[in-house]
């Protein structure tokens, strides 16, 4: 378990500069999305903003996974000129937080298919359920203010790797929002098997940066060893990251009317 040795009362948000550096903050203004893909089982996370504990689940997911593949992409929300800029404010924190449990809104979502060389459907269907036993689909959950841990199941139709079931677990404290998606059945290319039960994990998170969001998001996996196929699962989760940056841009758009 985790536990929150970093989640201490802020009143000002940390700055580009303060989580990323120098330069590779100059790099996201100038309006750049980094994107590092590795495929080396000795690979170390080198776009992960400085914060112990986002470190921390990025270090777990290796160790657990021992992957051999490992993709990180950084990006940029400016905050709209309505929003508190030194930190979030707690409406806006609840607003942000419960836009991200409203995982029935990825239903739709598209994405750049690198196979196919044109923009497909990412998941089909999306919905919250009970449990991934009886997969009883519930409404998007939401809080007056964000819990400290959270646990959702989800069931979602993807249109690469069909009908599975993740886990999703939210985590929260001042400036930061972390949330990670598991997977609990096995993702098939058709016929073929990718990636085996629990041998994905992603993780996002959402840092408060005073006028911007810094997203970061990091994709891995131990996938099975067929030709090509680890660079097929690179290009895809790359492509798939900037989908959901995308998607939730759309959501903060929302969360800071």
């Amino acid at each position: 378990m985790l536990v929150f040795p970093w989640f201490y009362p802020s009143l000002q948000a940390l700055s580009l500069e303060d989580l990323v550096g120098r330069e590779q903050a100059g790099v996201l203004l100038s309006g750049e999305k980094p994107v590092l893909a590795q495929f080396d089982k000795q690979a170390l996370p080198k776009l992960i903003p400085k914060n112990a504990f986002l470190s921390g689940f990025v270090d777990k997911a290796r160790r657990d996974l021992d992957p051999g593949v490992m993709v990180e992409s950084l990006y940029i929300y400016e905050k709209p000129a309505s929003a508190k800029k030194d930190a979030w404010s707690p409406e806006e924190e609840a607003k942000l937080y419960n836009a991200t449990l409203a995982l029935s809104t990825l239903a739709g979502l598209e994405y750049y298919s690198a196979s196919r060389g044109a923009m497909r459907t990412f998941y089909e269907t999306s919905s919250v359920i009970d449990n991934p036993t009886a997969k009883k689909p519930l409404p998007d959950p939401s809080y007056p203010r964000p819990p400290a841990q959270l646990i959702l199941y989800a069931r979602q139709k993807d249109s690469t790797f069909g009908d599975n079931i993740y886990q999703y677990d939210y985590y929260s404290g001042p400036g930061a929002m972390i949330f990670t998606q598991q997977n609990l059945s096995s993702l098939n290319y058709g016929i073929i098997p990718a990636v085996g039960k629990n041998k994905l994990h992603s993780i996002v998170a959402v840092l408060d940066a005073g006028d911007y969001l810094l997203v970061y998001m990091s994709s891995m996996s131990k996938a099975v060893s067929l030709p090509g196929i680890k660079e097929r699962l690179g290009n895809s989760f790359a492509n798939r990251a900037e989908a959901i940056f995308n998607w939730f841009s759309g959501q903060a758009d929302k969360a800071f009317r």
